[in-house]
């Protein structure tokens, strides 16, 4: 029953001085530095999940950018997998299900950006191959979006989204929780 911490998107673009700044990423960047830092002491299979926009019009993550790059608190070990993706589900044309099959992985933590697009995708997506997920929240991030000329702020989409997500397609814990578990 191995365990695996999949890494989504935290690139620069989504950082201060990004094409996409989002609202706390600078604290999930920390928090999944931590859950980072912890996997790789107990050597549990790491995934960085790295979102390329190749289609015309790309505002961020343009390939041959530094936006794409990934944030210095999260960068890959030259022994960890990178899996580039161009949409927001991280299996989508991916071999991110080959590659956890063949690890024998069944269990995830999921963290990263956006909470609303990417995160949800991948979890949900997880959910339906089999696996059983749990996002780490707080190294969890979003931004503001418009609906019907009002804006939902950051907080309000991240939380929205987080409890979508529970009890069906994930457990939902903040880092602290997650480390006192491994």
């Amino acid at each position: 029953m191995g365990n695996a911490l999949i890494i989504i998107d935290l690139q620069r673009d989504y950082f201060p001085g990004g094409k996409m700044e989002l609202s706390g990423i600078e604290d999930a960047a920390k928090n999944a530095k931590k859950l980072l830092k912890a996997f790789r002491e107990k050597k549990y299979a790491l995934y960085h999940i790295q979102h390329f926009s190749e289609y015309e019009g790309a505002a961020f993550f343009v390939p041959d950018t530094p936006g794409v790059d990934f944030n210095e608190a999260v960068l890959p070990l030259e022994s960890e997998k990178v899996i580039k993706k161009n949409f927001p589900n991280s299996f989508r044309n991916t071999n991110l299900l080959e590659e956890l099959r063949e690890a024998e992985i069944e269990n995830l933590v999921l963290c990263g950006a956006m909470s609303h697009m990417c995160v949800d995708a991948t979890a949900r997506a997880a959910f339906d191959f089999g696996f059983k997920c749990t996002v780490a929240g707080d190294a969890c991030a979003t931004r503001d979006l418009q609906y019907q000329n009002k804006t939902i702020a950051a907080e309000q989409v991240h939380g929205a989204f987080m409890a979508a997500l529970f009890p069906v397609y994930a457990q939902l814990k903040n880092t602290e929780e997650i480390l006192l578990s491994l």
